[in-house]
């Protein structure tokens, strides 16, 4: 018991999350385009998932003490969405895409169908973090 407990609290330390103003987030998603990328399917062994991912290296973000960070992009990057109605949405960063005063983001990239679509004016929070998934671009 002793050993899942410390397993946890590990595991929960690893994953820093960061935030980005959405303004900043604006800014820094306009030189996005979107292209066709394969990563590795983790369910099974061998295949691959495609769809389309945004082509930013990184973004600049700020830890919970409000120190500057860039964090590179990758398939695995969670990114959290707290609207003004209290709502969160959780869609993979990778996947985001803002098309005048909407953000388009995948929630999952096993089922095509997980698409989110969020008014860019409603939201008040951004978080980032990299969910530790086994997800690699080919």
């Amino acid at each position: 018991m002793r050993k899942m407990l410390l397993l946890l609290v590990v595991l929960c330390a690893a994953c820093k999350t960061y935030t980005v103003d959405p303004e900043s987030f604006r800014q820094q998603m306009k030189s996005a385009n979107m292209k066709e990328v394969r990563v590795n399917d983790p369910m099974f062994i061998g295949g691959t998932i495609t769809y389309y991912a945004n082509s930013l290296k990184g973004i600049s973000v700020v830890d919970k003490k409000g120190n500057p960070f860039y964090l590179g992009n990758s398939p695995s990057i969670e990114m959290r969405i707290t609207q003004r109605n209290g709502k969160r949405r959780i869609v993979y960063f990778d996947t985001v895409e803002l098309r005048n005063d909407t953000l388009y983001g995948r929630g999952s990239k096993l089922l095509n169908i997980a698409y989110r679509k969020i008014l860019f004016d409603s939201i008040v929070k951004i978080e980032l973090q990299d969910g530790g998934k086994n997800f690699h671009y080919q």
